[in-house]
């Protein structure tokens, strides 16, 4: 794993992302090395390598975000994983939110369970929501699409303990693949300490040619739904279903033409 050090200009970034004003990235690149990741794009501008293979930490921004104040929901973070296992090592994710100003609305999502290490910075806060994200793949397809990530079961009970530590919590249902996810067993098990939801269906052009050539080779028929207009929209009604049958709130289902 390749480590580069860097330094920000500015802490807070603008951006389109749906539910966000801004983003602040401490990290940029991702050990996790998720196969279908979105923010492979990135290796367009740091040719270090292949994705998930190095990590550039901005280890000025702790010292960036002092006596900073933004008005909007801030996201942590969008081209990295805030508590990906160098944040074990180097803790910046916990200094920034040791400066942070407690008045700004942060958002922060993860797939690690070492974001339960913070909850104590987390609770200081006046307005945080923690997200896991999560799916419901079984261990060996979950170690083939997010080969250095954590164990599903263990992000859930990080949202659990999260839950139970009166932090706001959600789950981040996604990528949601047609065949591959299922939607209701993930709400059965995750309703009862979860606030509130998001669903995100697979974005096909996003997550590369190379993990699309992987799932058309190993299912096809999940391709079949995303890239047909009438079967994608089907889906989309049955998973709006489910959230009437479960009466959960949910942010958003947000879910891509996959025009290829």
């Amino acid at each position: 794993m390749k480590i580069l050090t860097t330094e920000a200009k500015q802490p807070f970034s603008l951006t389109k992302i749906p539910g966000a004003k801004y983003v602040i990235n401490q990290y940029i690149g991702c050990e996790h090395a998720c196969k279908y990741c979105y923010a492979k794009f990135m290796c367009k501008f740091y040719s270090f390598g292949k994705w998930g293979s190095w990590v550039v930490v901005r280890e000025n921004l702790p010292e960036l975000v002092k006596n900073k104040h933004v008005a909007g929901k801030v996201l942590m973070s969008t081209v990295s994983d805030p508590y990906q296992p160098i944040e074990r090592k180097l803790e910046l994710t916990r200094k920034i939110l040791e400066n942070m100003n407690k008045q700004i609305r942060l958002s922060l999502l993860t797939k690690s369970c070492l974001i339960t290490r913070d909850i104590d910075v987390l609770k200081k806060f006046k307005h945080a929501e923690v997200g896991l994200t999560i799916n419901s793949w079984d261990e060996d397809l979950r170690k083939i699409l997010e080969p250095r990530a954590q164990e599903i079961e263990k992000r859930i009970l990080a949202l659990k303990e999260l839950n139970e530590n009166k932090l706001e919590t959600y789950a981040f249902i996604s990528p949601v693949i047609p065949k591959l996810t299922d939607i209701e067993k993930i709400i059965r098990e995750i309703k009862p300490f979860a606030s509130f939801f998001w669903i995100e269906m697979l974005n096909l052009k996003a997550s590369g040619y190379e993990f699309r050539n992987w799932l058309k080779e190993n299912f096809p028929e999940s391709i079949s739904v995303l890239t047909n207009k009438e079967k994608l929209f089907r889906y989309v009604k049955e998973i709006k279903e489910l959230i009437r049958k479960y009466r959960i709130e949910v942010k958003g289902v947000i879910y891509f033409p996959n025009i290829l």
